[in-house]
């Protein structure tokens, strides 16, 4: 199976895939420099594999390639950061307390 992930800014959030076929995505609003990732959605059939925390992965990965500021207001990807914290930076200081970080 092939995963890919990536960047849809015509609709504003990272999309995952598997085989081609939509298996989910995490919706972002982009302001200047920042991402405020919003929500995260995996379709109940692409369930169990693991695809969120691959999506996660990526998107932040790309936030990071891009030098943006990360704003976790998506619980899933909040608590992805917290079991993550190499990736906790991506927050600004001033407002990882807001975050739980």
């Amino acid at each position: 199976m092939t995963t890919t992930v990536t960047d849809n800014p015509d609709r504003s959030r990272f999309e995952i895939t598997e085989d081609g076929e939509l298996a989910g995505f995490a919706e972002y609003f982009r302001h200047e420099n920042e991402l405020a990732f919003i929500h995260t959605e995996i379709d109940p059939a692409f369930a169990g594999r693991g695809l969120a925390g691959v999506l996660a992965r990526a998107a932040l990965d790309a936030a990071r390639e891009r030098g943006a500021d990360v704003l976790p207001y998506c619980p899933f990807i909040r608590g992805w950061l917290t079991k993550h914290p190499d990736y906790v930076d991506l927050v600004p200081q001033a407002q990882r307390t807001r975050f739980g970080l």
